[in-house]
């Protein structure tokens, strides 16, 4: 029996962190620390939760069945799961977190430079994207090779940002928004959606315990204990740079305080502490991470829907980098208001695939708990998601009434409350098949 010594599994860790670190965890904590200000910890905290421990627990459900989303989903039946996979595939991939990549690293190493403007923007994402393709397509050894540079380069840039934040802050923590004054914790889980490294995990999960059979590792508990460990690695690590992250951000209120996003929140801190050359650097570092983020997500779709369809890879790679492209143009702020009402309904949804799934043991007939559960999260998280969105007029009175709604967690009593009625029954009928 194989077993990985400390080596292996702190370059499993790193290699873990590596996948998960993109632009959405760099972006969205500058912007939520500077709102919520005196209330930073308990936000923080909140964010922790969502963007720290449930990619963590996706990465254990997913080593524990052994393979990808279809093991998850496998209760669910056919159909279902694969819906939901494509939802998921769809969020990570050409409709919010590629173009993502390509307007963050055009705001932070273009724009300060050509200003926001439609042309700049329209001509960097072409040649951000046609790179992007041309990598997705041709990946060779290129991609390896830009990936061990980048990371080691982007970790080093992270530990002197976040070095910089603590030691030398712009200035005193602020004062609190408006939306975090009332219940930080719980608005700073929401806040931790928008990294989307859950459903990220549920892509990306399969990819860690893969490399832990490459080395030769069968046991499928050490595959799980291994997973446990890479991503408790990974945790660490992010969780670092979170709260960093934060602290600068709730400390820039002086120099960034009319900044509409993280981005302009980073590249405001940065000129400040380290110039423009500092700058200049940090933008050739995020430009490049988002560059090999963009191709791996790109790769990762290509490869599943090609599976799914009877396309071929490239047309899909193609396909897909041109709407990413098109979705890209939309701006940063439009990007980001689109996206928060899509993963204000398809989380719960990821939350509780998780969740049932690392309580397998308790469920007599999985489907008999899977499928009533999920159905119902589906039907309040679309309500919640709704309710984002502003459409608050097509979304039943009663709804809007239940615990937490106004906090786009509505659907959590009434899932809660389904789960305890499936276990019920659950348990019921399988003493019933045992009797008789």
């Amino acid at each position: 029996m194989i077993r990985l010594k400390g080596l292996d599994l702190l370059a499993l860790g790193f290699m873990t962190f590596a996948l998960f670190l993109g632009a959405g965890n760099i972006i969205f904590p500058p912007s939520a620390g500077l709102a919520a200000g005196h209330s930073l910890w308990l936000a923080a905290l909140g964010f922790l939760l969502t963007g720290v421990g449930l990619p963590l627990l996706t990465v254990v459900a997913l080593a524990r069945v052994g393979g990808g989303m279809d093991r998850l989903t496998a209760p669910l039946g056919r159909g279902a799961g694969t819906l939901l996979a494509v939802a998921v595939y769809l969020a990570i991939g050409p409709l919010f977190a590629t173009p993502r990549t390509a307007v963050v690293s055009f705001e932070m190493g273009v724009a300060p430079f050509t200003g926001n403007a439609a042309i700049p923007l329209f001509v960097y994402t072409v040649l951000f994207f046609a790179a992007t393709l041309f990598l997705a397509i041709n990946p060779g050894q290129l991609v390896n090779r830009v990936g061990k540079f980048i990371t080691p380069v982007l970790l080093a840039a992270l530990l002197v940002l976040g070095g910089a934040a603590v030691f030398a802050p712009a200035g005193d923590i602020g004062t609190t928004a408006e939306s975090y004054r009332n219940g930080p914790l719980l608005k700073g889980f929401l806040e931790g959606y928008l990294t989307m490294d859950t459903l990220g995990a549920l892509v990306f999960g399969i990819v860690i315990a893969t490399a832990i059979r490459d080395r030769g590792v069968s046991e499928p508990a050490l595959v799980t204990r291994y997973s446990m460990i890479a991503g408790a690695i990974a945790a660490l690590g992010l969780s670092l740079v979170y709260l960093a992250l934060f602290y600068l951000g709730a400390t820039s209120q002086g120099i960034a305080g009319e900044a509409q996003n993280g981005v302009q929140i980073l590249t405001t801190y940065v000129q400040h502490t380290f110039g423009t050359t500092g700058s200049l650097l940090l933008a050739v570092v995020i430009t490049l991470a988002c560059l090999t983020t963009a191709v791996g997500l790109t790769t990762a779709c290509g490869e599943f829907f090609s599976g799914l369809m009877p396309v071929g890879y490239r047309t899909v790679a193609v396909v897909f980098t041109l709407f990413s492209l098109l979705v890209a143009n939309q701006g940063l702020i439009q990007l980001i208001s689109v996206s928060v009402p899509v993963l204000v309904g398809l989380y719960p949804l990821a939350i509780m695939l998780v969740a049932l799934s690392l309580l397998d043991r308790c469920w007599v007939s999985p489907s008999r708990v899977f499928i009533p559960v999920m159905a119902v999260t589906l039907v309040f998280g679309v309500a919640d998601g709704m309710s984002a969105a502003g459409f608050t007029d097509l979304v039943p009175v009663l709804f809007t009434r239940l615990p937490l709604a106004a906090q786009s967690m509505g659907w959590l009593v009434p899932v809660l409350v389904t789960l305890a009625i499936a276990f019920a029954v659950d348990r019921l009928l399988g003493q019933r098949r045992l009797a008789s």
